[in-house]
């Protein structure tokens, strides 16, 4: 059974990304990253030697980096409201 069915992501999509059907919003995608990297990160604290999926926890935050970066620059009010509705920095 998968830890994020179509119904979650469509409620994470619809309260950082306005609808449900805006997937493309960067404070969607974000969203959907920092679930995604929460779930990954509990299954490395149980399994230490599975290389290949913190090789793909690596990918995700450095993508979620880049997506933060971007906002940051484009969108700054967005992105401290952003930062603080999912308590990423402190």
């Amino acid at each position: 059974m998968p830890y994020l069915t179509i119904e979650k992501k469509a409620n994470i999509f619809a309260e950082f990304g306005g609808k449900a059907t805006n997937t493309g919003s960067i404070e969607g995608q974000v969203a959907l990253l920092t679930v995604r990297i929460a779930e990954i990160s509990k299954h490395l604290q149980a399994n230490k030697k599975d290389h290949s999926t913190q090789r793909g926890l690596m990918q995700m935050v450095g993508k979620r980096k880049r997506l933060l970066t971007y906002m940051q620059k484009t969108n700054l009010q967005g992105y401290r409201a952003l930062i603080e509705k999912l308590g990423l920095r402190k």
